[in-house]
């Protein structure tokens, strides 16, 4: 009998709050974050800001970046990619013992509240964004889902860098100032390049499991030493690329501070080149992923500091 209650209090406990908001993997969603407040600052040296355009912007790419993360838990565990020693995910199915089912029916619910705010956006502007909203959900589905799951291809960080970084800025800047320019497509760049190296650190660190179970990540294409090499690349364009923007005159001289973030880039390299295995390399992908924070933070703030400064 108690042992039936101890059952019971332990599926209670791991019902709580912290599964839920560890499923969604809260620690990804600065990706989703980082490029809608660039391109909102980036607008901001063009009209003035409209911050309920802003914030339903904001909660829309957190939501379809969290059901992202959920479709791909899901799709992982059916596919057999995830057990309860799997490393880096949220592990509410295999480890919390949450249904896959009520995971996936989580994903669909966050993509219809993404929808309802998507309509208000698009009352506002256009609805030509939700032609873009649907396509952009439609690939966060076929991300892991799918018959032939963008992940498991060379491709993923492709698409999650143009999607996550260039269309959720692009739309960002649009929806606040009615155009996109050439100049705008241009300083995505960075941003898309850094959300891919995210990506390509979590296919670096899986290289060994993702090969047994048939996967073609970039990282096992090219092997696991190519591929530090290239996701050192990917910090040295989005660093180039700051340094020529402001060279040319389209991004202001405030974007020196996104040097500060520099050292989490060293580190990331740095450890994935000492470590080998899942566990030892946990601390690499936080670095890329902090990475990519605090380039995308101090990138949208130079132009914020460009606004202020000007007016």
């Amino acid at each position: 009998m108690s042992s039936d209650k101890s059952i019971r209090d332990a599926l209670q406990e791991k019902s709580g709050f912290q599964v839920w908001w560890r499923m969604i993997r809260p620690h990804t969603l600065t990706a989703s974050f980082a490029p809608v407040f660039i391109g909102t600052m980036i607008a901001s040296l063009e009209t003035g800001l409209h911050f309920g355009l802003f914030i339903a912007m904001l909660l829309a790419s957190m939501l379809i970046q969290a059901a992202t993360n959920m479709f791909n838990e899901y799709y992982d565990f059916k596919k057999g990619l995830d057990n309860d020693q799997s490393v880096g995910i949220g592990g509410t199915i295999v480890r919390d013992g949450v249904s896959p089912e009520r995971v996936r029916n989580l994903a669909f619910i966050f993509y219809g509240i993404a929808v309802l705010l998507g309509f208000y956006i698009c009352l506002e502007t256009t609805f030509w964004i939700a032609v873009i909203g649907s396509v952009s959900m439609l690939f966060g589905y076929l991300y892991t889902g799918g018959p032939i799951p963008i992940a498991y291809t060379p491709f993923g960080e492709i698409f999650s860098g143009f999607f996550m970084g260039t269309v959720i800025i692009g739309i960002s800047f649009y929806i606040q100032t009615e155009v996109v320019t050439g100049e705008l497509l241009l300083l995505t760049i960075p941003i898309a390049v850094l959300i891919g190296a995210i990506l390509l650190s979590n296919n670096i660190r899986d290289l060994e499991g993702d090969k047994k179970h048939g996967r073609k990540t970039l990282a096992i294409l090219v092997g696991r030493d190519n591929a530090i090499r290239v996701l050192a690349g990917f910090f040295i364009v989005a660093y180039l690329c700051a340094i020529i923007f402001m060279a040319i005159g389209m991004m202001p001289i405030w974007g020196l501070i996104v040097f500060l973030s520099v050292k989490k880039a060293y580190d990331a390299v740095k450890t994935f080149k000492e470590n080998e295995t899942p566990l030892e390399m946990m601390p690499a992908m936080k670095y890329t992923a902090q990475t990519n924070t605090f380039y995308g933070l101090l990138y949208g703030l130079s132009f914020l500091l460009a606004h202020v400064f000007t007016l």
